[in-house]
């Protein structure tokens, strides 16, 4: 779906002002912000294709490589909050530029990983150097879109994590037949050749990314006027509904909600993502194989995400959108307990990253809809790292099912209950449509 065709359907009824900031800002960043996302999110789950391989050559058992995948998480969660404070206050040009080049460089380190402990140090390491992009992008793009804009456009930045496995995974197999070239394996270049380019472009990121919309020399006056004034218009909004702290945001109830919302979200969402690999495998699939039929649950992934999110901001309503579709996921992860027939199963597993990622494009617009500032940039921080926790959750999850079970599907059953209880959640907490749209209402 191309940025034109999802600036034209919110066209109606907009001043050509509008139309021509809204386009030039989503030109300039959202391309770039995919590109990058697209590289962070391939450097963090390839290790599901690695797998393929890696495991047999270093002897890896389920639980070690679920604790493996997992660990990633501990690290991510631990220094989550701090670095999007940090982005807060250094810029978000440097402060992202710093998290591709570092993570780059430990995601490339992976090919030396020689046996379980060295496992685990690298992965813990990788979630260190990680930590912050995410929720930084997700702090940085309320920087540049009013609130009636955001679920669409945080949908267009999200787009990457199906793309990284419509594209990643056949690569990723691909890859891993350059078993033998310079005396490396398969599974060791695909961490390096996926590392590296994210090293370069973090490089760029520092010259290329505007912190702020009032230096942004690519916008002209009268755009720079109109934005300021909307955004301005937003935030007073939020004062005036609740002013809160950074403290008072990290310990309101809404956003420990939010964080159990999200927990349940990651578990389905990364116990699909680094086992789908070894699930497709199994049906006698050949490794380059396995890439491409993994792709296409995140292939339908990927077109609904943006129909949803667009039907989000059009309608002005959020819970269902959040809610039903993590319903969805978790009926279509249950009744993969109980198929044995690979067609099925793929077709089930469709209708699960359909429901994923339909969630992914429209959850961001719930907390951003009340919380601006260092308050934001501390709740959207602690809502990723509790959320992300279910990485090490739902991978686990699945690991110590199969270990015990012997059946993969049987993991993904019990893995079911964790994005229901999220989707209960969603419609238990309701959302604050009036206030989110408040500024919005005012300027037509």
């Amino acid at each position: 779906m191309s940025l034109s065709a999802t600036l034209a359907a919110s066209a109606n009824a907009k001043s050509e002002l509008e139309i021509s900031t809204i386009r030039a800002i989503s030109w300039r960043l959202i391309p770039f912000l995919v590109l990058a996302y697209f590289l962070s999110y391939l450097d963090r789950v390839n290790l599901g294709f690695a797998a393929l391989t890696m495991n047999a050559e270093l002897k890896f058992t389920p639980t070690i490589f679920s604790w493996g995948a997992g660990i990633f998480f501990i690290g991510y969660f631990l220094f989550e909050v701090p670095s999007n404070l940090a982005l807060e206050r250094f810029g978000a040009s440097r402060w992202i530029a710093r998290i591709m080049v570092s993570w780059g460089i430990v995601s490339a380190l992976m090919a030396f990983v020689s046996g379980v402990w060295s496992f685990y140090s690298i992965r813990f390491l990788l979630g260190v150097a990680e930590a912050g992009f995410f929720p930084g992008i997700i702090l940085y793009l309320t920087y540049w879109y009013p609130a009636e804009y955001r679920a669409r456009f945080l949908a267009a930045f999200a787009i990457a994590v199906p793309v990284s496995t419509v594209i990643g995974a056949p690569v990723s197999g691909l890859l891993l037949g350059l078993d033998g070239v310079m005396g490396l394996k398969g599974w060791q270049w695909l961490f390096i050749i996926e590392g590296v380019p994210t090293v370069l472009l973090g490089v760029v990121t520092w010259f290329y990314l505007t912190d702020r919309p009032a230096s942004a020399n690519w916008l002209t006056a009268e755009q720079k006027a109109w934005l300021s004034s909307r955004l301005d218009r937003e935030a007073a909004a939020k004062r005036a509904a609740k002013h809160l702290t950074l403290g008072q945001a990290l310990a309101s109830p809404k956003v420990l909600r939010l964080s159990l919302v999200y927990f349940g979200f990651v578990a389905a969402l990364y116990g699909v993502q680094f086992w789908l690999p070894q699930i497709v495998k199994a049906f006698g699939f050949s490794n380059a194989q396995t890439g491409f039929v993994t792709a296409v649950p995140y292939l339908f992934g990927t077109v609904a995400m943006i129909l949803w999110a667009r039907h989000s901001d059009a309608t002005r309503e959020r819970v269902m959108h959040v809610g039903a579709p993590l319903l969805l996921t978790a009926a279509a992860l249950g009744v993969c307990g109980y198929i044995t027939d690979p067609m099925t199963t793929m077709l089930v597993l469709t209708v699960a990253a359909i429901g994923i990622f339909c969630t992914f494009g429209v959850f961001w617009t719930l907390p951003t809809a009340w919380l601006s500032g260092v308050a934001a940039a501390g709740a959207i921080a602690l809502i990723n790292s509790i959320g992300n926790l279910a990485g090490f959750a739902g991978p686990y999850l699945i690991g110590w099912v199969k270990e015990t079970t012997g059946s993969t599907t049987t993991g993904l059953f019990v893995l079911a209950a964790l994005p229901l209880i999220g989707g209960l959640l969603v419609f238990l907490g309701g959302h604050e449509t009036k206030a989110e749209f408040a500024s919005a209402g005012e300027a037509k």
